[in-house]
């Protein structure tokens, strides 16, 4: 197998490190990769990802058998239709059923039409309807852009002017989702799809807020869990016959044809698991404590999901727990400098902790400098949650470059609650 990898960030630097663990792989491709999976196989950094030709040119030029397609925005723009179309197995949704992410309102649409537990919303697409909606409601009601938005396009607030401005400004190139508010613990799931069969992964919690107790601004997430400890085999069978097989017969029923990753954004309420959202590929920063607890065999996993022989698939998971921290630029998630130098990366054995960069790039004299909001991942393993973030937590402050910062409280209301 040769393998093509698109996107720059941790998520790919994860999928990159499992992937060259594979004793199927023959050659690996990176586009347009960064710092950390350049020691992994070779960056296409010339490639424009969310291109479909300059992707499919890519793939044709180093004889790919298999790609991986990481971001949202190149899945949007419909690369894996110019890679099937060019012969390529893709591991990825088409631009057709990519809207379950890159449209809230066909996803919202699905949704209801499929009897999938989700919250009430109407959809806005001008300001005065905005108004009325948000004038006629009291209490707590979330806004959220229709299009890609990087994790980064929702608001949640009581404050009705507030709504009203955030909503104004999304409405200048999108429409929005009014929803309701839930409450309850979100968690992240996890399937894999071959067109007609499915496995689940392992439920993970992703951190969103920038600050302290989960306060704060969205982010594109600042650290994860994996598993959840809140998480039994008996809820996790809840939310696979009320809302995972609801979906999958759904894409049957209308007609998509589904081979990817499908991710459940969960809100947990009292009244029972409920979809917040719908990604169509592994999160981030979700993959980077999901993917190192894969014991089989990455290669042969992808195979398998491209071949449509998933139900025939060993899939092992360890038993372990991961705790990922998100190391970030000063400023984010608001604006923030780029091309910072990096003065030390942690070094640890692989079974304690891995780092993984995010859009990082190498200088003429071997530095690396950082080129996003989100610079590194920093993932700690252990035999309960507690002893992975022990791992995490003492390896995070090795990162070092001027003004990095992370969030000291990651699992902590998990570890609290649940051991």
């Amino acid at each position: 197998m040769k393998v093509l990898i698109v996107g720059s960030g941790a998520r790919e630097h994860t999928l990159a490190w499992k992937i060259s663990l594979s004793k199927r792989i023959s050659g690996l491709f990176i586009a347009p990769g960064n710092a950390g999976t350049q020691e992994l196989g070779e960056n296409l950094s010339d490639v424009n990802q969310c291109d479909p030709e300059s992707v499919t040119r890519a793939a044709i030029e180093h004889k790919v058998t298999h790609a991986v397609i990481g971001p949202e925005s190149a899945l949007a723009a419909g690369v894996v239709d110019a890679l099937r179309e060019a012969g390529i197995a893709a591991i990825g949704p088409d631009k057709r059923a990519a809207r379950l992410e890159s449209s809230k309102q066909f996803s919202k649409d699905f949704m209801q039409r499929h009897g999938i537990p989700t919250a009430a919303a109407v959809e806005i697409d001008s300001v005065e309807q905005l108004k009325q909606e948000v004038e006629s409601r009291n209490g707590r009601w979330v806004l959220k852009k229709s299009g890609l938005a990087a994790g980064k396009g929702v608001l949640e607030s009581d404050d009705r002017q507030e709504l009203i401005d955030f909503g104004t400004e999304i409405l200048k190139d999108d429409s929005l989702i009014l929803e309701e508010f839930l409450t309850g613990y979100e968690i992240s799931i996890f399937a894999l799809l071959d067109g007609k069969n499915y496995r689940l992964l392992p439920s993970c919690a992703d951190f969103k807020k920038a600050g302290l107790g989960d306060t704060g601004p969205n982010t594109g997430g600042m650290g994860s869990i994996c598993p959840v400890p809140t998480i039994s085999n008996g809820i996790l069978a809840k939310i696979e016959k009320e809302i995972v097989v609801p979906t999958i017969e759904g894409l049957k029923k209308d007609d998509i044809y589904y081979t990817g990753v499908l991710y459940f954004g969960l809100m947990m309420t009292e009244e029972g698991p409920k979809v917040l959202e719908y990604n169509v590929r592994f999160g981030d920063p979700e993959a980077q404590v999901l993917l190192p607890l894969i014991q089989s065999d990455l290669g042969n996993l992808i195979d398998s999901m491209c071949s449509g022989k998933l139900d025939e698939f060993p899939l092992r998971i360890c038993e372990r727990s991961a705790l990922g921290v998100v190391i970030a630029s000063p400023g984010y998630p608001g604006e923030y400098p780029l091309s910072i130098p990096v003065e030390s990366l942690p070094k640890r054995p692989e079974r304690e902790a891995l780092l993984f960069h995010a859009a990082t790039s190498s200088d003429g004299d071997g530095r690396i400098l950082t080129g996003g909001g989100r610079c590194f991942t920093v993932v700690g393993f252990g035999s309960n949650l507690l002893s992975a973030r022990v791992k995490a937590y003492s390896a995070a402050p090795e990162v070092r470059f001027e003004g990095a910062w992370f969030r000291p409280d990651i699992g902590k209301k998990f570890f609290i609650d649940g051991e």
